[in-house]
């Protein structure tokens, strides 16, 4: 039995699968990993988030570099492996999806059940009152007037909805993200290298409630040793691949 046949096996039997994502998914979308040539960071130091709160010059940097890939996000499509993700949600075969990426892709294909463990860069959130809007027309102010933009409601400090470096993952999200780990069945890691917690312990959650774990990455990661299958492909078509020989086999 090949690894394709031995996915759509486990995925055939499961009762409750998990998806995990990783910047891999977005890369297949043209987004470059932010530590990649193509990256912000090539050029640029991320902003701590003690840097942020401290310094007017810190959120100015912050401000460039999330504008920059703004522009990015917007124009990137959902790719294969949202689709395909999407489609298992709502054939009832996937719990939802649990992702390190900020882009929202995954909600644009159609995922309703999305758990963004660092935020999402589709908004933009006050530090001082928790007001949150779209990010779209700040980030056209920010480039407009050149200045940081304060909060209209209170004033106070404006942020993209997602953790920065030195940040805390928002504690509601990660807790449901390892319910949702100790409750599957069948875990799939997809496009991380599984190396960032508490973001990596999701796999190892589910392995030791007894889930069978797949991982699909072009390289190999820190937890291959405790997956049941691994295959080393591009994500799109391999889960395209999975998801054709899955619905050939429950339609015979």
């Amino acid at each position: 039995m090949g690894k394709i046949e031995q996915v759509v096996d486990l995925l055939a039997k499961s009762k409750s699968c998990v998806a995990f994502t990783g910047a891999g998914v977005s890369t297949e979308s043209g987004i470059p990993d932010y530590r990649s040539p193509g990256g912000v960071w090539a050029t640029s130091d991320p902003v701590y988030y003690d840097q942020f709160l401290a310094s007017p010059e810190s959120r100015y940097e912050y401000w460039r570099q999330k504008s920059l890939t703004h522009a990015e996000f917007e124009r990137a499509k959902p790719n294969v492996a949202h689709e395909v993700l999407a489609s298992w949600e709502q054939a009832g075969k996937l719990r939802g999806v649990v992702t390190q990426n900020i882009e929202g892709k995954h909600r644009e294909a159609g995922s309703q059940h999305v758990l963004e463990l660092h935020g999402t860069a589709r908004e933009v959130s006050c530090l001082d009152c928790g007001e949150r809007w779209p990010a779209g027309p700040w980030v056209e102010q920010f480039l407009n007037e050149d200045r940081v933009p304060d909060c209209p409601q209170c004033g106070g400090r404006l942020k993209h909805a997602t953790v920065s470096f030195g940040q805390q993952l928002p504690a509601d999200v990660l807790e449901q993200a390892q319910q949702w780990a100790r409750e599957c069945d069948l875990f799939f890691a997809l496009g991380s290298s599984l190396v960032v917690y508490p973001a990596a312990s999701l796999p190892e959650i589910a392995k030791i409630g007894g889930a069978k774990l797949v991982i699909i990455n072009r390289t190999e990661t820190a937890l291959d040793y405790q997956a049941d299958v691994i295959i080393n492909e591009e994500l799109g078509p391999t889960l395209k691949a999975i998801d054709q020989c899955w619905r050939d086999r429950d339609e015979n």
